[in-house]
């Protein structure tokens, strides 16, 4: 049963995002701002380090690409960035500590290294005149806060509902 509550959930992430953005104020801060949500790949961070990790990866792999689908020009960026990301900070978990404020902060940093593959990619094949010190005022730091305050509110029950499920993995 846990499983379809997973997945409703990853599921239920997607669509949050751009529901957000909708939702969001286009100037709250009489700022040029860009915020962008990473809910998902934080949610699917979670449940690889919390939960499990090879589903997590896969869960990378099917959102990523419904990702590149639904929201962007481009098919391929978040399909090999998000699984690609998931695995990498999975294997940086193994170094660390696994508690809450680690695994918060090493969410912050895989949403800053997705940022900063997507601002390389779009920058090779000209899609943006932005450059790299506009992008981190503009995009990165505005996007980090954003985040942030969602990690703050999701973090506990994340770890909570995906150590449960693990568990019930194991009996």
């Amino acid at each position: 049963m846990r499983k379809v509550l997973i997945g409703c959930l990853i599921s239920f992430m997607f669509i949050l995002e751009s529901v957000f953005l909708e939702l969001l104020p286009t100037d709250p801060f009489g700022r040029n701002w860009i915020f962008v949500p990473y809910f998902l790949l934080i949610t699917i961070l979670f449940f690889s380090i919390y939960g499990n990790r090879n589903v997590g990866v896969i869960y990378g792999f099917v959102f990523g690409l419904l990702f590149d689908i639904v929201y962007t020009e481009i098919l391929g960026i978040y399909f090999f960035a998000f699984p690609f990301i998931i695995y990498i900070f999975n294997k940086l978990m193994k170094i660390f500590h696994s508690n809450i404020v680690v695994v918060s902060v090493m969410c912050l940093l895989a949403v800053s290294a997705l940022e900063m593959i997507v601002y390389q990619v779009i920058k090779v094949i000209n899609l943006t005149t932005i450059d790299f010190a506009s992008f981190l005022h503009l995009r990165l730091f505005p996007s980090l806060g954003l985040n942030l305050i969602f990690i703050v509110i999701v973090a506990y029950p994340y770890k909570r509902l995906f150590e449960k499920y693990a568990a019930e993995l194991k009996e």
